[in-house]
């Protein structure tokens, strides 16, 4: 570990760009239709137990990285393996993550540039900013976490005044009842954005003060959820759930139908600035957990050295990781959901806890008869 310190605040702002990061480009949660406000609200107090789990974790081990305490949990050799399954999951989700922003940005200003080039521009500012340490992403965070919100409370103001919102859309609710907003809440919302914070867990022992860890994590989990639940309110209010539904990114469609007194449109722009700030820090976040997981595992003094070759793996991963846009979404929400969210955020964790709290149980046991 570097010996660098983040506050609570810093903590909470990395955790909101985290979680807002490329759940805004696509249409979460709308295999729920006109409820999928829903299944994103149920989603978020569902993750909250998860979120729970994941900090009791960091109190039996506050000092320790997920990387050495689990060695500690399950022992040497199945902690290692499953220590390493984590770092390739935070390499993996990082890659897609690019892969988003590469089509995004191809598909809306750059329809030309070759997918490589507009992964590998962001990739170099991202080793930047990672060879600089935890303390300069936290710095940065703070920067523009103020400048997105201004963004955001501009575009939701003009959106109002556009005369875009038809609440009829949202009706009727729970049509089909309850049972397919919590299919989509236990298959998707659950683990994309939010249980995907589990990369926090790298972050939480350069916390200044780990008492605030708890409040600060279920307190950015909850305002994320409710710019999601705000922000597909308002793209199924103005598009409807069918034109949101085969929108790839909803929230410009909706943008881009912004007008008002006939002069102010195509603010496009705003999407993208806001877009490339969150989908920047999560990609950091989950580059920097890769790095210093790595580093702690295999004994690398210098964490540093490590972003350049494993930047490379991650960029090369983007543009290999899927032929095309669609098969790029259909193996994010479905094939990756079932193999790899699931495990590793949803059941893994509760083993881990169970584990480590026999394992301290015991050794209190012991203490107390000696």
């Amino acid at each position: 570990m570097e010996k660098a310190k983040i506050s609570s605040s810093q903590l909470f702002i990395l955790m909101v760009l985290f979680e807002l990061g490329s759940a805004l480009l696509v249409p979460l949660a709308i295999d729920a239709n006109q409820d999928a406000w829903l299944a994103i609200l149920l989603g978020m107090v569902f993750s909250f137990v998860l979120l729970l789990i994941y900090h009791k974790l960091y109190t039996y081990y506050p000092d320790l990285l997920p990387t050495e305490y689990i060695q500690k949990i399950l022992g040497k050799v199945l902690g290692t393996v499953l220590a390493f399954v984590y770092i390739l999951y935070f390499m993996y989700d990082a890659s897609r993550v690019l892969r988003d922003f590469g089509e995004m940005l191809l598909t809306f200003a750059y329809p030309d540039t070759p997918l490589f080039i507009a992964n590998a521009l962001l990739m170099l500012f991202i080793i930047y900013t990672i060879r600089k340490g935890i303390e300069v992403i936290a710095r940065s965070g703070e920067l523009l976490f103020i400048f997105m919100y201004v963004l955001a409370v501009a575009g939701f103001i003009l959106i109002v005044s556009s005369g875009l919102i038809e609440i009829k859309n949202l009706q009727p609710i729970l049509e089909e009842g309850l049972f397919p907003v919590l299919k989509v809440v236990f298959t998707q919302t659950l683990y994309f954005p939010f249980t995907e914070v589990i990369v926090f867990t790298m972050i939480l022992p350069y916390l200044n003060n780990p008492k605030k860890a708890k409040v600060t994590m279920l307190c950015a989990t909850g305002l994320s959820g409710i710019n999601l639940i705000i922000t597909m309110l308002i793209n199924v209010c103005v598009l409807g759930v069918d034109l949101t539904a085969r929108s790839q990114y909803p929230l410009l469609s909706t943008i881009q139908s912004i007008q008002v007194a006939n002069f102010l449109e195509r603010l496009d722009v705003f999407f993208m600035l806001a877009l490339i700030i969150t989908i920047f820090f999560k990609i950091c976040v989950l580059f920097y957990a890769a790095v210093v997981g790595t580093a702690s595992l295999f004994k690398v003094k210098s964490p540093s050295r490590l972003s350049y070759p494993l930047g490379i793996i991650i960029l090369f991963l983007s543009i290999t990781i899927a032929s095309n846009l669609q098969e790029h979404n259909h193996e994010g929400l479905k094939v990756a959901m079932f193999t790899i969210h699931i495990p590793l955020l949803g059941i893994i964790p509760p083993l881990l806890l169970l584990v480590a709290f026999l394992k301290n149980r015991k050794k209190h046991g012991e203490n107390t008869f000696n």
